[in-house]
């Protein structure tokens, strides 16, 4: 690779860190093309971004940022970083769901608002996030129930007095 090339990808690696809500470290040694394949398709559908990356230019574009030690002894052989732009959890979703399958998929590290997250930690916290989608139902729901409480409490009077009406009829 040319000084020129090198800085070239240096800068996209650094843009796709600024840009990212997550990024998912993984070892795939072992795979099959076909898996990794599979992989990178199940990424797209999900709008995460996966490259193959020298962790050279990584620890390069991360620069002076606290992470990069943390990251140091991880960033060894050959890594592949999956990000997510939009859903933090989208990428850790895609690779639990995948490892099912594939076991020889590794998770080295996780990143999240510029803390280092380990592999146990991006499978079992990350993963588990709700979507964003998810999130604006609860969210939703839980502003409805207090205005779908007082309109029944109002219609519950009227309720009674129709079911009083309705025994005193049957009667007689």
């Amino acid at each position: 690779m040319h000084r020129t090339e090198k800085v070239d990808a240096i800068a996209k690696i650094r843009d796709r860190f600024e840009r990212m809500t997550s990024a998912v470290f993984l070892d795939f040694t072992g795979m099959t093309v076909e898996e990794v394949t599979k992989l990178r398709v199940s990424f797209n559908e999900k709008g995460v971004e996966y490259k193959v990356v020298k962790n050279s230019l990584v620890k390069k574009a991360l620069g002076d940022k606290p992470v990069v030690g943390k990251l140091g002894p991880i960033l060894k052989g050959m890594t592949g970083v999956a990000w997510s732009y939009e859903e933090p959890s989208a990428a850790a979703k895609v690779v639990k769901e995948f490892r099912k399958d594939v076991e020889k998929l590794t998770i080295t590290a996780g990143l999240l608002e510029g803390e280092v997250l380990g592999a146990k930690a991006v499978e079992a916290q990350l993963a588990t996030l709700p979507s964003k989608d998810e999130m604006r139902a609860t969210l939703l729901a839980t502003l409805w129930a207090p205005a779908q409480r007082f309109v029944m409490l109002l219609n519950a009077p009227a309720r009674n007095f129709v079911g009083v009406l309705a025994a005193r009829e049957r009667q007689g």
